[in-house]
């Protein structure tokens, strides 16, 4: 009788590698490894030989970056998807597309489980076995770290140094870093002391603003139906004009998230980031919408915006919910086309200047000089009207408490 297979969301790290050689022993099963590349700096060369190393009997490893933009990254950009304001989501937006692709190989390979490397506090846990769920409900989803006998990461290391386990493992660098082409979450260290501000070495793509240039830099991009195309009149691909953007914004300190964050399992966590291009252009695409989408959509856009946010920080971008508000943004995109100039200065954004072939606004309407069109004797009946409901409450309530009857 064969044995069964456990796929594994293999990273490389400390957790996952103890995790392959555990799983093997623990379920006695066939473990497979997968590993998606989302433009992480991190090299992932030797990781299939890591892989094998620690236990695994086969390896996948993935190249999804370019789905990652175009079907994840793009579309929360074009809904305004921002966490709590402030966070463009860099991890919590490619979990959805790990789990897709974990899934497709545990089908493929016939295995009847799944494993993630997330703890039992964090929100990976939910964003993982809510979509493997969604994707596939028959397979089973395994947390060792939930379960395992393991109470720290000494017990870890000393679990795999006594099994041969290859692990790099350095005390000069205690951060907890998950990092991809749309931004950097950095966790622990010093960090989860919200009063001390984050060391230098804990960021990898941003200078701090003291030490960026003098000089503010202007970077122009361009948008078709609300997707990025060109950058400085380049027409870029998705990955090379990412990769831009986090360059230059890095280069003058933009980018930097440092905020207490309301997590989905109920508890706050201090957490710092590092999301150049995707704060560029999430300003810049946010002034584009400013210039071509009328007030009741722009308005209610936000209100969509803010619950698109929340249901991808929490995991439910496979829901019917997320699909229904999509194709509201779809629809409100048609015209979010055009340019925008952004001025970069010391960790700081600016506008310099849009334009768009759908522009709404009206020279001629605006200004105050002689070429004013705008009609001011109508005013003052928009005024009466708009005004009347108002009148009318503060009437009946006068009146009635001069007549001391209880409204």
């Amino acid at each position: 009788m064969s044995k069964q297979k456990i796929v594994v969301a293999y990273s490389g790290g400390l957790d996952t590698s103890v995790m392959v050689h555990w799983l093997k022993k623990n379920y006695d099963a066939d473990i497979i490894t997968f590993t998606g590349n989302l433009g992480q700096s991190k090299e992932l060369i030797g990781l299939e030989e890591k892989a094998l190393k620690s236990g695994a009997s086969k390896v996948y490893i993935e190249d999804l970056t370019e789905e990652f933009l175009t079907d994840y990254a793009f579309p929360a950009l074009r809904s305004g998807a921002l966490y709590e304001n402030a966070y463009p989501m860099a991890t919590a937006i490619g979990r959805p597309l790990l789990a897709k692709a974990l899934v497709d190989v545990a089908l493929k390979e016939n295995a009847t489980m799944v494993a993630h490397g997330c703890t039992g506090k964090g929100n990976d846990q939910v964003r993982f076995e809510v979509s493997v769920g969604a994707l596939a409900p028959d397979l089973k989803c395994i947390a060792p770290l939930r379960t395992w006998e393991f109470k720290s990461r000494e017990e870890e290391i000393e679990y795999a140094k006594a099994n041969n386990i290859p692990v790099a493992i350095t005390k000069d660098n205690p951060y907890s870093i998950d990092d991809n082409i749309w931004g950097t979450a950095i966790e622990c260290g010093i960090l989860e002391d919200p009063m001390q501000e984050p060391p230098e070495d804990a960021y990898l793509h941003t200078v701090s603003p003291e030490n960026a240039p003098d000089n503010a830099e202007t970077v122009t991009i361009e948008f078709e139906k609300g997707i990025p195309v060109k950058v400085d009149g380049k027409e870029l691909n998705p990955i090379d004009l990412v990769n831009y953007l986090n360059d230059i914004g890095g280069k003058h300190g933009v980018g930097r998230i440092d905020m207490i964050e309301n997590r989905l399992v109920g508890i706050k966590s201090r957490e710092v980031y590092e999301a150049p291009a995707a704060s560029i252009l999430h300003f810049a695409h946010t002034e584009l919408e400013r210039l071509t989408l009328d007030k009741a959509v722009m308005h209610y856009k936000s209100l969509v915006a803010h619950e698109f946010a929340n249901l991808i920080y929490n995991g439910l971008w496979f829901s019917p919910l997320r699909e229904s508000l999509q194709a509201f943004v779809d629809k409100s995109q048609e015209k979010v086309t055009g340019l925008v100039k952004v001025k970069l200065y010391k960790g700081t954004m600016r506008v310099a200047g849009r334009t768009s072939p759908y522009s709404l606004y009206d020279p001629s309407l605006a200004t105050y000089t002689i070429e004013d069109q705008f009609d001011h004797k109508a005013s003052e009946g928009f005024i009466k009207i708009y005004g009347l409901p108002y009148k009318t409450i503060n009437r009946v309530e006068q009146k009635a408490n001069e007549t001391n009857v209880t409204v």
